[in-house]
């Protein structure tokens, strides 16, 4: 399995963990303030990311909240057009550097693969945040661990 292999797994659990996340937030009668605050901003780097590798400007703002449609409307984006970028680099591209600007104001020159890598892992560290805040508020959190998604892939029951 090559690293575009396991790029192109994450991006899959990506969509399939977000989506998952949304479906909760859509049962509730009322998203939890703090789980839809970190949610959005695990959607929203990943859309910035987006900017920053496609060298557009960015839809949204680091700490920018949405509502639970906006949030839908943002996995529809940013989810499914990480996996594009994913599915259409090549070694080249999974290597070429990225300059940008950190939201603190800092320059940094970082490897798509790593941006697209550091993408993923952030959103999973997010989705484990807004799981805790969704139990702290009475509701039982999705279960979004990978090989979860890995075990509903194969069809075996968690």
């Amino acid at each position: 399995m090559t690293g575009n292999d396991v790029l192109k797994n994450l991006s899959e659990y990506n969509i399939w963990a977000n989506k998952t996340m949304l479906n909760v937030f859509s049962s509730l009668p009322e998203v939890p303030a703090n789980a839809a605050r970190l949610f959005s901003h695990a959607l929203n780097a990943q859309a910035i990311w987006i900017a920053r590798i496609t060298g557009t400007q960015s839809p949204v703002k680091v700490w920018q909240e949405h509502t639970l449609e906006e949030l839908k409307k943002l996995h529809d984006y940013a989810s499914y057009k990480i996996k594009e970028l994913v599915d259409n680099a090549d070694e080249a591209e999974f290597n070429r550097l990225i300059d940008y600007t950190n939201s603190q104001g800092n320059k940094y020159s970082t490897r798509v693969l790593d941006i697209l890598t550091h993408a993923f892992n952030h959103a999973t560290y997010h989705r484990a945040q807004v799981a805790t805040d969704l139990r702290k508020n009475g509701h039982t959190p999705p279960n979004t661990d990978y090989v979860t998604y890995v075990r509903e892939l194969m069809g075996q029951v968690y």
